[in-house]
């Protein structure tokens, strides 16, 4: 127990120190603005393309201190109104974390709750483990889980990740002990849990096809605990089957009655939902219209949202220096490899032939204790689906979409200490060995990260083989814009009153670092020949064409986050092989032109209206005017042909 407590307090250390020092990330713009409208305003307008749960959480203690909001501010009011609401939510977030309150005690205070759920998620994979595999099982489950760097980094940050790995983990528990002893007791668990999950992460409905899975293992390989006779066996399926279908019931009016309460003063009418001129209209406007109108609004803002997150699926991703125009199946596995600790992967590795020669050597005897064993099928069947969805997934882009595999691969080593045990007292010589091999494995891993700390958002192993992070990885998984205070001191001990800086973010920088120009290194004017320039490691090679850069004196920020150069003198032109690529090279961090001829920088949209929010109607409205004049070229081109 003691160790437990240690292991928790140092991952406490370790990524709530990490995340005291780092500028607000991407997602956690719009994320902490709409929690505290939620609370504030119980209007759920802002961020609909995911659920309110751990947003609402975060902003608990920014609404207790008294967070100053300015809901008089077009970024709100134009939120309410369809399209608008990407602009209008990244502004309001953006206004209300680091202009209308202190960004470092307002961002700082929005983590905390995320922090501590982040350590009840530890204290679960302890607990879970020590009733899989004994209370070493627990340590050892728990020592992977604290220094596993994709938690240290996400844990603490106002996302949905790790919330909704903490909530599947007991929707994963409870729907196991229902299988296993279906009542009233467990039914209500079960089905809140799952209704928590779906008030999480859009991505939870995967449970659904989990508890579908399952019951197809326990046909194709059922457990001792399960009768035999056929009719017997019948109607305890029959049995468990109306009691899942209660929970899923539970589940549902759950979810109803929180966007019921969250979005009571969100207005209903139509625009505010569709951005159309139809929607609820056809009910009136009396009373009894209004209030039909109030009930309705819960699911269709919960489908809205689950349309948006449908839409968003398709994105591009960048793996081992190669860009992809969609998902691709081997990105999770290769990014898990990455950046996992060498540890950890050993211990996965281990634990093959520990568990195979315990397997032959134990016949009929299990290392699981009996009444566990619904709960260790559940582990195994769930980590299945969940990895073949995210291998499957056309949405490929971060570790952070991986938390619930890597969760349940933790799970798995719980058994390993017992069966070990047991390999000893049957006299396998190489039993204490393998303890001895655990137990320092747990350590490396833990010094792994002691060492990282406290940048873990860059963090590679030793399979890089020497590349550098920015030619195998993008995105959150080596810079997400957390390393803006740091800039801002390496700017300081260097005296400069001008840094050019192009960033991996859709803030405005000169918040961090009031020294900052916006750049794009792909497009130098000869006006920055000799300047210095700092830049995202994301943009070397993957959402920018920068590797003419490297030719040029260069030294890591936050340990290879971001990158400042020394830029020549004279700007070589343009195609020079130590030039800036030609226009026909370029990356893109932006947004596509409908027809796909041009391309806009998506940050400068986002910081003229972060700058202005008047201009978000204007933009919106001449972003529509381009979709439309597209759609109505292709619809002319169709009918020519």
């Amino acid at each position: 127990m003691v160790l437990a407590v240690l292991l928790l307090a140092l991952m406490a250390v370790l990524s709530g120190g990490a995340a005291r020092r780092e500028s607000i990330a991407i997602d956690e713009v719009a994320h902490i603005g709409a929690g505290v409208s939620y609370l504030q305003k119980l209007d759920l307008r802002m961020n609909p393309e995911h659920p309110p749960l751990a947003k609402v959480l975060a902003a608990i203690p920014l609404v207790l201190r008294g967070v100053r909001a300015d809901y008089s501010d077009i970024s709100w009011s134009i939120s309410g109104r369809g399209w608008g609401n990407m602009l209008g939510e990244w502004s309001w977030g953006h206004t209300l974390t680091l202009i209308w309150n202190d960004r470092y005690s307002t961002v700082l205070w929005a983590r905390v709750p995320m922090l501590l759920l982040t350590l009840l998620l530890g204290v679960l994979v302890y607990r879970y483990a020590s009733e899989l595999g004994g209370s070493w099982g627990g340590l050892l489950c728990l020592a992977a889980y604290v220094t596993t760097p994709a938690f240290l980094v996400f844990g603490p940050l106002v996302l949905t990740d790790v919330a909704i790995t903490f909530v599947s983990l007991l929707t994963l528990w409870s729907f196991a002990e229902l299988w296993r002893a279906p009542s009233r007791a467990t039914l209500i668990p079960f089905g809140l849990l799952l209704g928590t999950s779906f008030l999480t992460k859009f991505s939870s409905g995967f449970l659904l096809f989990a508890f579908v899975a399952y019951r197809l293992s326990l046909r194709l390989a059922p457990l001792p605990e399960m009768p035999t006779d056929r009719e017997e066996l019948r109607a305890w399926r029959r049995l468990r089957g109306r009691y899942l279908w209660k929970g899923i019931l539970i589940s549902a009016v759950t979810v109803y009655v929180a966007y019921l309460i969250l979005s009571w003063n969100q207005p209903s009418d139509p625009m505010q939902l569709f951005g159309t001129r139809d929607g609820l209209r056809f009910l009136g406007h009396g009373t009894a219209a209004l209030v039909l109108r109030r009930l309705l609004m819960p699911p269709l803002i919960y489908f809205r949202g689950l349309m948006f997150f449908a839409m968003s699926l398709n994105r591009t991703s960048f793996v081992l220096g190669h860009f992809y125009t969609h998902g691709v199946w081997f990105f999770f596995p290769i990014l898990f490899l990455l950046k996992s600790t060498l540890a950890f992967l050993l211990m996965l590795v281990l634990a093959i032939p520990v568990a195979l020669i315990a397997r032959r050597k134990a016949g009929d005897t299990s290392v699981i204790p009996a009444e566990k064993r619904f709960q260790w099928r559940a582990v195994w069947v769930f980590l299945l689906v969940f990895v073949a969805f995210c291998m499957l997934s056309r949405m490929t882009i971060s570790i952070r979409h991986f938390t619930i595999p890597i969760v349940l691969l933790i799970l798995l080593l719980a058994p390993l200490p017992r069966a070990l045990e047991f390999l000893l007292k049957k006299g396998w010589p190489a039993a204490r060995l393998g303890m001895v091999a655990y137990a320092g494995l747990a350590l490396f891993s833990v010094v792994t990260v002691v060492r990282q700390y406290p940048h873990f958002f860059p963090f590679v192993n030793s399979l890089a083989f020497g590349r550098p992070a920015y030619s195998l990885v993008s995105d959150s998984n080596l810079d997400w814009n957390q390393a803006l205070p740091e800039v801002e001191e390496y700017v300081q001990q260097h005296g400069l009153s001008r840094v050019l800086l192009d960033e991996y973010g859709m803030n405005d920088p000169n918040v961090y670092v009031p020294q900052a120009q916006f750049w794009n290194c792909q497009s130098p004017s000869p006006s920055d020949g000799g300047q210095l320039a700092v830049i995202s490691a994301d943009m070397i090679e993957d959402a920018h064409n920068c590797v003419w850069l490297l030719h040029y004196p260069h030294e890591a920020i936050a340990a290879g986050g971001m990158y400042a150069f020394q830029l020549p003198a004279v700007i070589p032109p343009v195609g020079d092989p130590a030039g800036p690529p030609p226009p026909s090279a370029f990356h893109y961090f932006g947004m596509p032109s409908p027809d796909g001829s041009s391309v806009t920088d998506a940050r400068l949209i986002f910081l003229k209206c972060l700058r202005d929010p008047n201009q978000i109607q204007p933009t919106m409205d001449n972003m529509m005017a381009q979709y439309e004049a597209e759609m109505a070229k292709r619809r002319a081109a169709r009918h020519k042909h």
